[in-house]
């Protein structure tokens, strides 16, 4: 387990709040109630994956995987973050944070299989509380730097921030 959820469910709740912020139409659309926040928990996992690699996979037999060759034994390295954003698998908008995305709940961000994340439930409701919750009660919530001046966790694992400035409108 990736510390039980904590920094994970951090980080998408982080990512969540930015995206939203950087993407009014978005949040327009959640509260008018054509989107639910189930819709942002989901599109955000795709398009920013809490955890953006996985090592310690190791193939169990010879594979092929878009031809190149992985031979039982090697190491594999999930790449969730680069999976959520692939245009063979959302199109040419994959970059593109879309609430209204009808693959988005493809997304492997909780694993897949027997990988699948235990704690996927809890996540989802604890982030659908939170993010109702914050908006609701600060309506004018907004960023207090530009988008780009937020530093990312220094982490080959984790995809979030180190903080997250807002103001409160």
């Amino acid at each position: 387990m990736i510390s039980a959820g904590h920094e994970t469910t951090v980080n998408l709740l982080g990512s969540a709040v930015v995206a939203l912020l950087t993407h009014p139409d978005q949040l327009g659309l959640v509260r008018s109630g054509r989107a639910t926040w189930e819709d942002v928990i989901d599109e955000t996992m795709r398009w920013q994956a809490p955890l953006a690699n996985l090592p310690l996979r190791y193939a169990v037999e010879d594979i092929s995987a878009d031809g190149v060759q992985i031979r039982k034994g090697e190491a594999i390295l999930a790449g969730y973050a680069a999976a959520g954003r692939d245009p063979g698998r959302y199109g040419a908008t994959a970059d593109r944070f879309d609430i209204t995305r009808p693959t988005r709940r493809d997304h492997l961000s909780f694993g897949h299989g027997v990988h699948y994340c235990l704690g996927a439930p809890l996540a989802r409701l604890e982030s659908e509380v939170a993010l109702a919750t914050l908006f609701d009660r600060f309506p004018g919530l907004a960023p207090a730097v530009p988008p780009a001046e937020l530093a990312p966790i220094p982490s080959f694992l984790s995809n979030g921030y180190r903080t997250l400035p807002v103001v409160t409108g």
